[in-house]
């Protein structure tokens, strides 16, 4: 009996337990949940004081995040951590050539109409929508505002930026009337045919096509109009040298490689130290060597005032130079066919 009596008593214990057990997790849950974070409480504060979100509604909509581990992962190995021989291949292809052509035609007017409002050439922009979205083909497979806040607020070597891009991004879908859950864009946030990060978006999206709204998603003169806003607004030059391969001689040269691609020595200066431009310049232009690497030795190039203007867009050389060289091949290969023609 006294046997039964304490199975009994286990029995009973475990009903009580497995009745009690989804309270818990759902307690649990709510205490782990991303809203009950403190920063996160910080960042909805700020939101609720500084633009008048309400309350209520910004944290219904930050519950319904899932944060990505694949947008951390993707973040710590990007493209441009590869050598110039490996990122090289990724963008100046036959394909994308080819394809980018085809976009030049096919929005010639458009192009055309922005080189003469902004005056940036309808091959940088083009490659630039290439390199970016491989002309609107592949605009991203992430929710935005799941990439933005894992960033901001699980990356903590840049969750100040991150968090500042979400908060672009909020204010960017509520001005523009989009739903900040549907948006999908890039690992870090980069949305549409240019690829445009929030705060980018609101400050150089334009509306190209006069239809009353910027649209860099569906709206490929938008796009495109965006591009040549965002060059001229950081300083572009129209006509002037973008880059220019360079001979090396001795040690010295290797004092004017720089991470900040920003132009700082004349080339008379860049002679001193043992380099030399393969094309003509004037020696008062300014300049910043760029050394790439191949697989058996490496190569230098100077990159001027329209280079560094490119690198705004993302600040790795190699990334700069893959949309240069990209952008020769297109305006080489047009120009080939229109003399045909």
């Amino acid at each position: 009996m006294v046997a039964t009596h304490n199975k009994s008593k286990t029995f009973l214990l475990m009903i009580a337990v497995s009745l009690l057990l989804p309270f818990a997790n759902s307690a649990d849950a709510a205490d782990d949940h991303i809203t009950q974070r403190a920063d996160v409480k910080q960042f909805i504060n700020k939101m609720v004081e500084d633009h008048q979100f309400e309350r209520t509604k910004l944290t219904q909509l930050l519950s319904e995040v899932e944060l990505q581990e694949g947008v951390i992962r993707a973040i710590t190995r990007p493209y441009e951590s590869k050598p110039w021989y490996r990122y090289r291949p990724i963008f100046v292809t036959k394909k994308r050539i080819k394809r980018g052509l085809e976009f030049w035609q096919e929005h010639r007017e458009t192009l055309a109409r922005a080189e003469e409002k902004y005056g940036v050439p309808p091959e940088i922009i083009t490659a630039i929508i290439g390199v970016e979205s491989y002309y609107g083909r592949h605009k991203g497979r992430y929710r935005v505002l799941d990439s933005l806040v894992t960033l901001g607020f699980d990356y903590p070597k840049r969750g100040k930026f991150f968090r500042k891009e979400l908060e672009h991004y909020l204010l960017m879908t509520r001005d523009e009337g989009i739903d900040p859950r549907s948006v999908k864009g890039s690992y870090a946030g980069a949305m549409g045919k240019p690829q445009f990060i929030s705060s980018s978006y609101r400050e150089y999206a334009i509306d190209f096509s006069n239809d009353g709204k910027r649209d860099l998603w569906n709206n490929t003169a938008d796009a495109i109009g965006s591009v040549a806003n965002y060059f001229r607004r950081h300083g572009w030059q129209h006509g002037a040298p973008i880059a220019s391969e360079a001979d090396v001689t001795g040690d010295d040269y290797q004092k004017a490689i720089r991470k900040n691609l920003r132009p700082k020595l004349t080339l008379a200066q860049l002679r001193a130290h043992g380099i030399t431009p393969r094309e003509q310049q004037p020696d008062t232009l300014k300049a910043t060597l760029i050394e790439l690497e191949n697989r058996s030795n490496k190569e230098y190039w100077l990159g001027y005032r329209n280079f560094y203007v490119i690198s705004r867009y993302n600040h790795s050389a190699l990334y700069s130079m893959a949309v240069y060289q990209l952008a020769s091949e297109l305006r080489q290969q047009h120009d080939s066919a229109m003399a045909l023609n």
